[in-house]
């Protein structure tokens, strides 16, 4: 079968990136599950990915991702591409100022913090216990320990599906509870953020402090993809978790976790499919249980294999 690198022919001669043809998905992720991407791309730099997204058909759908923190692959794999940016090209952060940070999208959040720690730039601590990379944190408003995303970001940067560049301000982001209103096809490359001037041994004891509240409530050793469900306003999703008996809960290899229940592992032989399924149990014992229909804040992508579908909750699905 002609791969999709194969048939696209030269129109991708000039990129100075890494093509990979049938990357295999699970190798990307923290749940270490899902089928192969038919395309992936790591681009060397912002004019790189430009330059691939201007000569790419546009009838071929790509998809970014970050260090694959929160995302559930499944298992019949990805149609078109996935663009992970390099850490050499978009892992930098650079201090623009006394107060504020110039960040590429592929940095984790937890280097974020640390750079800002450096430079007695406060307000970063809650990325020191957040597993995943700026990009993703700018796409969902991620947050931690009572600060969100929305709080530091002055600006983002951008380029589109056309291969242009946009820079976006706080407002033009739209955020909202793990939620931004910033176009789906947009695939972020940096940011300006900014904090405010502290001591460092201020920051370092809430930093230390994010590091004590993980290590003790979250399966962080796990293959895990952090927090599954979003809480519902006014309440905690673990405890709709617990509360519906789901704590411990299995199905195949996937396990609702013990120490924390709204966090879902991978027990060393899970498919996409086993944790899928699992996600959704949860979500129809909780309907049954409260009335309440979880969301998925962990992100589903891809294509079911033949006949393991999952079907999903409730009629929001």
């Amino acid at each position: 079968m002609t791969s999709l690198l194969d048939a696209l022919g030269d129109r991708l001669s000039g990129v100075r990136g890494r093509l990979t043809a049938g990357a295999e998905m699970r190798k990307l992720t923290w749940f270490q599950v899902g089928g192969p991407v038919d395309l992936l791309f790591q681009p060397a730099d912002e004019a790189d990915l430009a330059l691939f997204l201007q000569n790419l058909p546009d009838d071929i759908p790509v998809l970014p991702i970050g260090v694959g923190s929160n995302l559930l692959v499944r298992d019949g794999g990805i149609e078109g591409g996935v663009i992970r940016l390099s850490a050499k090209g978009f892992g930098r952060a650079e201090q623009i100022s006394d107060t504020r940070i110039l960040a590429g999208a592929a940095i984790p959040d937890k280097r974020l913090a640390a750079a800002a720690h450096d430079a007695g730039i406060g307000g970063f601590h809650f990325y020191h216990g957040i597993p995943g990379a700026i990009g993703g944190a700018l796409r969902m408003n991620a947050g931690a320990n009572g600060v969100e995303t929305v709080e530091r970001v002055v600006e983002v940067h951008a380029i589109d599906r056309k291969g242009k560049r946009h820079v976006l301000s706080n407002a033009e982001m739209g955020y909202s509870y793990r939620h931004s209103q910033a176009p789906a096809d947009l695939i972020f490359t940096s940011a300006i953020f900014e904090g405010y001037s502290a001591p460092q041994d201020e920051i370092r004891a809430k930093m230390d402090e994010v590091q004590t509240h993980r290590e003790t409530v979250q399966p962080i050793r796990e293959k895990t993809g952090g927090s599954t469900f979003k809480n519902p306003p006014g309440r905690s999703a673990w405890k709709e978790v617990d509360q519906a008996g789901c704590r411990g809960l299995t199905v195949g290899g996937a396990q609702m976790s013990e120490m924390h229940c709204n966090f879902m592992i991978n027990t060393g032989q899970a498919s996409g499919f086993d944790l899928e399924s699992l996600g959704e149990t949860v979500r129809r014992r909780v309907l049954e249980n409260s009335g309440t229909l979880l969301d998925w804040e962990i992100k589903r992508l891809g294509r079911f294999e033949a006949d393991r579908v999952v079907e999903p909750a409730g009629e929001r699905g």
